[in-house]
């Protein structure tokens, strides 16, 4: 059993290293980047389609789409106007800081103004793997249930920022908003969220005006 604690927090810390590096190749870039995270069918890709459809026009936008197989998301973000990468991860259930080096190599960061990362759709490995991203940003879904917070906690302790996707079934689905909320409150205190709907775009103009003020506040750190 040590050995194999022991064997995870090498991983961890050598992940956490190239996180750094990352981060610091991104910042000199001068290219805000977002680590967007998801369970599998929480809209995530769809999230992405339209943050796409209202930043292209004014930022000119890189996407590295990380999943089991295929190209699906990539495509998706690329017909949305981002010079997309896609990242095969192999069956592993995430994407990490080495995974991440190696997409930035395919791009010349310092044409854009932000990338976006589209993580592997799970809401248990990511959470352990730092990216090196200025933002981290998960998105539930009202299909999901309202107990999520409560059974998947890391995923929701070190997020800046939580959109809540799908209002628009709330009338069908039995879903507790004030319980939901209850158990992010507890986790991560002050998490600004933001109930949307990529359906009917409720919520979306709040969620790029904060995405816009993280972006022009790093121009000024």
């Amino acid at each position: 059993m040590p050995r194999k604690v022991t064997i995870v927090e090498s991983i961890h810390s050598a992940n956490d290293q190239l996180a750094g590096e990352n981060s610091r190749r991104l910042r000199k870039a001068g290219l805000f980047s977002v680590n967007m995270m998801a369970s599998p069918g929480a809209g995530k890709t769809s999230l992405i389609e339209k943050t796409l459809a209202r930043l292209t026009p004014h930022y000119s936008i890189a996407a590295i789409d990380g999943d089991v197989a295929t190209s699906i998301d990539a495509d998706r973000a690329a017909e949305a106007g981002a010079i997309a990468v896609q990242i095969n991860t192999g069956g592993q259930c995430h994407i990490d800081a080495h995974m991440l080096r190696n997409a930035l190599d395919e791009l010349d960061l310092p044409e854009f103004d932000i990338l976006l990362v589209e993580n592997v759709g799970n809401l248990i490995c990511p959470a352990s793997f730092k990216l090196g991203t200025d933002r981290n940003v998960l998105i539930a879904s009202i299909p999901e249930g309202d107990d999520k917070p409560y059974k998947y906690p890391a995923m929701y302790q070190d997020v800046d920022a939580l959109l809540i996707n799908k209002i628009d079934l709330l009338p069908y689905i039995d879903f507790d908003m004030d319980y939901f909320l209850q158990g992010v409150k507890m986790l991560n205190p002050g998490l600004v969220s933001f109930p949307v709907s990529c359906k009917t775009g409720e919520g979306i103009d709040a969620w790029i005006d904060w995405l816009e003020d993280q972006i022009k506040g790093s121009k000024t750190t």
